[in-house]
């Protein structure tokens, strides 16, 4: 479903996609898999709500986590921004509460495109007009653009899964047929 139309999707996002609003497992398997680099370079500037921040990174750190360490290093850099949310978005579906305000923060400051994985979270953020876009959909985008050529997005997608992202077989094929179409 959400790979169907890759194309027609992504040519709709890259306008917008020089900022987006990220919640917590996009950057966690990213940043496991040793990758953050590749949302790098595709997005210019990622924000994150301060309770993102606190499950990545305090929360992270804690139990020693490296992929805590790689995104408080990017953090320092400067590319992914950590916000306050200061008026949060009524939420009509129950999200986790670093959802809620990932939605809260994009309607805040006006960034439409939210970096999320479950599909629960992505329904509430399209009711509240917004796009939402997965890892998923980060790696095809960076097959995409040529950030990525075809191996280099398998040895990723695996590089992800092996760091405990869940991924359903049907889903893992279309992915990779679809990169392989890029």
């Amino acid at each position: 479903m959400i790979y169907q139309n890759f194309e027609k999707i992504w040519c709709g996002l890259t306008a917008a996609m020089h900022r987006i609003v990220s919640n917590a497992s996009p950057l966690i398997y990213l940043a496991k898999a040793n990758q953050l680099s590749i949302l790098q370079s595709v997005v210019q500037e990622v924000f994150i709500p301060q309770s993102v921040f606190q499950e990545v990174v305090v929360k992270g750190k804690h139990l020693g986590e490296k992929d805590a360490y790689r995104i408080d290093k990017a953090v320092r850099e400067g590319w992914i921004l950590v916000k306050t949310v200061r008026n949060p978005f009524p939420v009509n579906i129950p999200v986790h509460a670093g959802e809620a305000e990932v939605i809260s923060l994009a309607k805040e400051t006006a960034i439409e495109i939210v970096l999320m994985d479950d599909a629960k979270a992505r329904i509430a953020s399209e009711l509240a007009g917004l796009k939402p876009i997965g890892t998923l959909g980060i790696l095809l985008g960076a097959v995409k653009s040529r950030q990525l050529n075809f191996e280099e997005f398998l040895t990723t997608l695996e590089d992800i899964v092996r760091t405990g992202f869940y991924l359903k077989e049907d889903v893992y094929l279309r992915v990779v047929q679809e990169a392989r179409r890029l």
